[in-house]
């Protein structure tokens, strides 16, 4: 189906990259996909984009280690929102709007009502208005959040929807699923759904009605009801009287510039860091790998030439087609050339965060024989900063340092696997790293920290668990931290590697341990 469909390109550009796995739903952005209006109160209209962009930064899993969450935690990302949320780092996203004019819309090289384009931010910055703070769990799951009816179709006075034929479809869509999906056309007085502020209808009966309504009529106009409810007229919901040429004609059709099918895939691609790019390679490979028929695989390869030559061929020598077949030929024949070629803002990089650790987990690994003190002052600190830090252990009960008092185990290896954590900390102490290093599961949590570039920081004796691991030490790595446990400095630097998120730099295909 997907090498059959030229529209869907750019689509599978965002779906082959890092924004299909993110690290958290306290890392992703979100989008309203289509292009919507604002009406002021002088019936002027502009085109809107709507943004939403998480205050902690824009960041990513790594392929193998989404593998790896799926199976060790299938509530990973619900689980990690609920906490971050009970912990009381609670989630922040900036809402953000693109405005612009019909004039600016019919000049661009791109049409604004395609669902499948974007509207690159070097034409139309992105202007913040507002900001959502999830400062609250539900207190039950089903009622607050599975009965919840979002709806392209609701929107409040001063919106109003474009001529996107896909947001056109949608407008009826959500609607009619939610009918079916909730029972009946009554979903909207569900407590969940209902407004805060009372509305007054003539809308009666139906499945799981809820409202209670008095009086004889429910018709308009009236006298037996004193002429209630009243039309709030301008002051709801009005729709903006688009003008139209005296000679337009209205047709079941696209524009022409809907054809366009590469040029934003292009942009996309173009736009990522080589990091990145490695991992869409990686992404389509994988994916097209386990696609069975040959013509297929070499259908979509001769897609990709049209988005990029050097993605293309990538591909194709990961998936062994010696010859490059020849470019899918093209709806849109006239050359398109574009206003921007590359925008850095649609790089995951390019929106770092606030540069804190919050809600970040960090695993301590404590073993018999370990050096306590330390361990147990980062802890502290870590909490402070407001990240979650765990003592992971071969089995859970309590371990004896070397000195003070026994340290209480939160999870054993069993229960929570490397890929469940952000960071990690390997404590000094002969006896511990030896007792460590005897359990093999030690040294694969190690190697997957590792390889999942995140940050790791090993005191003194700690530092033989990384040999053991293959992990060169003596390479430049502001992700690794070798050092001795009375390091003042060793803590600030493990703080700020994790503040970084990822040390990419350290990312080979394929994985050298």
């Amino acid at each position: 189906f997907a090498s059959l469909m030229p529209e869907i390109t750019h689509m599978l550009m965002w779906a082959m990259s890092d924004r299909a796995i993110p690290r958290s739903y306290r890392t992703m952005q979100g989008f309203g996909v289509h292009t919507y209006r604002l009406v002021n109160a002088d019936g002027q209209s502009h085109f809107v984009k709507f943004h939403w962009t998480p205050r902690a930064g824009t960041h990513s899993l790594v392929w193998d280690e989404a593998v790896k969450i799926s199976g060790a935690d299938s509530d990973f990302h619900r689980r990690d929102l609920w906490e971050a949320i009970e912990g009381g780092a609670y989630p922040e996203y900036e809402l953000g709007l693109q405005i612009f004019t019909e004039e600016q819309a019919e000049a661009f090289t791109f049409d604004v009502l395609d669902a499948t384009k974007i509207v690159p931010e070097e034409l139309v910055p992105v202007i913040p208005v507002g900001k959502l703070v999830l400062n609250r769990n539900p207190d039950n799951f089903f009622a607050e959040t599975e009965q919840v009816a979002f709806c392209v179709a609701h929107v409040v006075p001063g919106v109003d929807f474009s001529n996107d034929p896909l947001l056109a479809g949608r407008i009826h869509s959500y609607v009619d699923t939610q009918i079916s999906r909730l029972g009946g056309p009554n979903f909207h007085e569900i407590p969940i759904n209902a407004p805060i502020a009372q509305v007054h209808n003539n809308q009666r009966d139906g499945m799981h009605r809820q409202a209670i309504h008095r009086g004889r009529v429910s018709y308009e106009p009236n006298s037996l009801g004193g002429g209630c409810p009243f039309q709030a007229g301008a002051a709801g919901f009005v729709s903006f009287p688009e003008p139209r040429e005296v000679d337009d004609h209205k047709v079941r059709g696209k524009a022409e510039r809907f054809a366009d099918h590469y040029s934003q895939a292009t942009l996309f691609y173009n736009s990522q860091t080589e990091v990145e790019k490695q991992h869409i390679i990686n992404a389509f490979r994988f994916e097209l790998s386990r696609v069975q028929t040959p013509a297929v695989r070499e259908r979509m390869v001769s897609g990709l030439m049209n988005v990029d030559t050097g993605l293309a061929t990538a591909v194709a020598t990961g998936l062994g087609i010696r010859e490059l077949p020849t470019p899918m030929p093209r709806v849109l024949t006239r050359d398109i050339k574009p206003e921007v070629t590359a925008s850095p803002a649609l790089s995951l990089f390019a929106r770092p965060g606030d540069g804190s650790i919050r809600a970040r987990r960090v695993a301590i690994l404590v073993a018999d024989g370990c050096d306590g003190a330390p361990l147990v002052a980062l802890a502290n600190r870590l909490t402070a900063e407001g990240a979650v830090p765990r003592f992971v252990s071969t089995t859970l009960g309590s371990v004896k340092p070397m000195a003070g008092d026994p340290i209480e185990v939160d999870v054993s290896f069993e229960a929570a696997p490397s890929v469940l954590y952000d960071a990690i900390v390997l404590p000094d102490g002969p006896d511990a790293v030896r007792e460590l290093r005897a359990d093999g599961r030690t040294l694969e949590f190690i190697k997957d920290q590792y390889r999942h570039c995140k940050p790791l920081m090993a005191w003194g004796a700690g530092a033989g668990l990384l040999t053991a691991c293959g992990i060169p030490t003596d390479e430049s790595d502001p992700g690794l931290i070798v050092a001795a446990a009375d390091s003042p400095d060793a803590t600030d630097q493990f703080v700020a590697a994790m503040a970084k998120h990822r040390h990419f730099g350290r990312e080979t295909d394929p994985p050298r341990v």
